[in-house]
């Protein structure tokens, strides 16, 4: 499996360097992603910006990751709702491509603020990057703040911490936090929409992950060597095919903003919103032909 994968992405990097040059030919505005920021929202979002990355973002999307979107018909065409997404890797690519598919793909062309954990948002020129293109440091008042004004909030439980995952457990949905996303869609009247993301696993080398050559090697005690670890290698992301899956809301209205105090609630929708996304990775992995081609 290994040796195919590897064959795989030698075969997509040889396709990549003529398709950037078709796709980026006449993109002169991405010279001016280096100009000083223009006006910022309240969470750092700016706009100008933003307009312009779009021909590089557009690249990534549909000729890098050749990204395949199914279930977008599960995402209101207005009013607010949380799409909870399985994470990967050190960098929110998956952030930036769950807000372009929104944006390029839905039919209301719906605009999606992501909320990223500390770890992503206090990342050094990650962080502003990623804050000017549309994503919210994550914390209860901003998501209830951006559900309030009718928007589309993204929130990927795992957080940061799915980076550590194993190579081999990589599309196993691990901890889904303590329940304040469902806290926070109870509170809203909000309904969550649950979203499958593959594709970014393999985004990311496997050398940039912690334990790498413990894996490798089926020697555990090197995981503990963090020198062993080429970190650097995870911030340039490989040609992947993506896929994103949304599944049908988990509607929580009728359940009122009261029942955010009870913990068994909230652990139940917790537990049903994470056997959602993972079911949803299995049925995409099942379909999955292809790695990298």
């Amino acid at each position: 499996a290994a040796g195919r994968a590897a064959a795989e992405l030698r075969a997509a990097l040889g396709r990549v360097g003529p398709a950037l040059g078709a796709r980026l030919a006449g993109a002169v505005e991405l010279l001016r992603l280096l100009e000083p920021p223009g006006r910022l929202d309240r969470y750092g979002l700016d706009r100008r910006f933003d307009e312009r990355a779009r021909p590089l973002v557009e690249f990534l999307y549909a000729t890098y990751w050749r990204v395949a979107v199914a279930g977008m018909e599960h995402v209101p065409a207005s009013g607010p709702a949380l799409i909870v997404a399985n994470h990967a890797g050190e960098l929110p690519w998956d952030a930036l491509v769950l807000r372009h598919a929104l944006r390029r793909d839905h039919p209301a062309r719906r605009e999606l603020r992501p909320l990223l954990d500390d770890a992503a948002c206090d990342r050094p020129l990650v962080g502003t990057v990623a804050s000017r293109l549309g994503g919210v440091r994550a914390s209860r008042e901003a998501a209830e703040q951006l559900l309030a004004e009718g928007e589309l909030v993204a929130v990927f439980p795992e957080g940061s911490a799915a980076a550590a995952r194993p190579w081999r457990d990589r599309y196993r949905v691990g901890r889904f936090g303590r329940g304040g996303f469902v806290k926070v869609a109870l509170r809203a009247g909000a309904a969550i929409v649950p979203c499958a993301v593959v594709g970014s696993e393999e985004a990311e080398a496997p050398i940039a992950r912690a334990g790498w050559i413990a894996e490798v090697l089926r020697l555990p005690w090197l995981a503990a060597q963090p020198r062993l670890r080429l970190a650097a290698a995870g911030l340039v992301p490989l040609p992947s095919r993506w896929s994103l899956k949304f599944g049908a809301p988990i509607v929580l209205a009728g359940a009122g903003a009261a029942r955010a105090g009870d913990p068994s609630f909230v652990a139940a929708a917790v537990a049903r919103t994470a056997a959602a996304v993972q079911a949803l990775l299995d049925e995409e992995l099942r379909a999955r032909r292809s790695i990298y081609l």
